[in-house]
């Protein structure tokens, strides 16, 4: 079976440094914030080309940080997609903000900016956007928005570590970039993780207090914060993995190259778009098909995993039935739900892989129409 990703290839080809990185750790006892997480930290910070990087407990957690930060709560909006995971709308939820949703672009599946500008009220404290798969949204459009309506602008990078806007990181051109270190993301980790960047200072420092229990001095507690720190351990292996984080973003490209060449002649497959204001990191490679279920099926009748991201959209979950949305309210997303598979994408799919994915495919979409 041709897996939809595989970590154990990852591990291998890093296993002796990180089992050494993990040994030091526990051989120096620093396990809540200590060496690993503050170089990590001023590491990552350069990578992404930001002044401020603040390790957390998870992607959620970061968004959640975000928004505390922003002082975005009980009777704001903050606009965003309903093609995403629940994680974004929770950390809306878990302030006790409400999520205003607008319909994605058909072709990247990122926020259609006509209908985000549209959205915008005088409750409205920020837009955030989801980078979906990897490939980032227009972030022009998007900040001429929001300075025109003095909005922040949350980036949601779970899915875009490394992705570039004109040449920038995804995440360092909003106010906020808020990360996720998922075992599965592009720059996993082997548990849990997450990271908050900007540029402003202040920003900063609040996110550390508030990730530390509302604190900025040990044992005098400012306000009510939580407990959300990167894990000593997690650090200490994103430090071994971030050096080849290029390498790999740059393979997964050279797959997604191949997939596009194979089914250039295969009218049945709607490949994704790409804008040539950014570079993707094909944290998925998320086609469309029609009768999307019986093509799923044959594939894994054909040894070819794959996956449906996301199958429900999050206006016609019940978490959000209290926002009143019915079905033909986002007609894009509800369209694409049906019909997107992601295809197997990791660094080291082999070629012969690959061409096997684009056979079972074609011969799949051919059968199903």
């Amino acid at each position: 079976m041709i897996p939809i990703l595989d970590l154990k290839q990852q591990y291998l080809s890093l296993q002796a440094p990180i089992e050494a990185a993990l040994r030091d750790v526990m051989l120096n006892g620093h396990f809540i914030l200590g060496p690993n997480v503050k170089a990590f930290e001023a590491e990552i910070g350069t990578f992404l080309g930001s002044p401020h990087a603040i390790g957390v407990a998870s992607g959620t957690d970061a968004l959640h940080l975000a928004l505390r930060a922003l002082d975005i709560g009980p009777g704001d909006e903050v606009i965003t997609t309903p093609m995403t995971f629940v994680a974004t709308t929770e950390a809306i939820g878990i302030v006790g903000a409400s999520p205003v949703f607008v319909d994605i672009e058909p072709d990247t599946f990122n926020l259609n900016i006509e209908a985000v500008a549209k959205a915008i009220t005088p409750r409205t404290k920020a837009i955030m956007p989801v980078h979906l798969y990897g490939q980032v949204a227009d972030m022009d459009a998007l900040m001429a928005l929001a300075t025109a309506h003095n909005l922040a602008v949350i980036e949601d990078c779970a899915q875009s570590m490394g992705a570039t806007f004109r040449g920038r990181q995804s995440g360092t051109i909003g106010t906020i970039g808020c990360y996720s270190f998922f075992p599965s993301k592009n720059l996993g980790a082997y548990g849990d993780g997450g990271l908050v960047a900007t540029a402003d200072p202040e920003l900063a420092a609040r996110i550390r207090s508030l990730r530390a229990h509302g604190g900025r001095v040990k044992y005098h507690h400012e306000e009510l914060g939580l407990n959300s720190r990167l894990d000593e351990m997690q650090a200490a292996i994103l430090r071994i993995k971030l050096p080849h984080l290029a390498a790999w973003n740059e393979a997964r490209r050279a797959v997604a190259k191949r997939y596009r060449d194979g089914f250039a002649h295969v009218p049945e497959v709607t490949l994704p778009a790409e804008r040539d204001y950014g570079v993707p990191v094909y944290h998925q490679f998320t086609v469309r098909v029609a009768d999307r279920d019986a093509v799923r099926a044959a594939l894994d009748a054909a040894g070819v995993s794959t996956m449906v991201y996301y199958p429900v959209p999050l206006h016609m979950q019940k978490v959000h039935a209290n926002l009143g949305h019915k079905a033909g309210d986002f007609p894009h997303t509800e369209k694409a739900v049906l019909a997107v598979l992601s295809l197997p994408m990791f660094p080291e799919l082999s070629l012969s892989d690959q061409d096997t994915v684009i056979a079972a495919v074609t011969r799949a979409v051919r059968v199903a129409v």
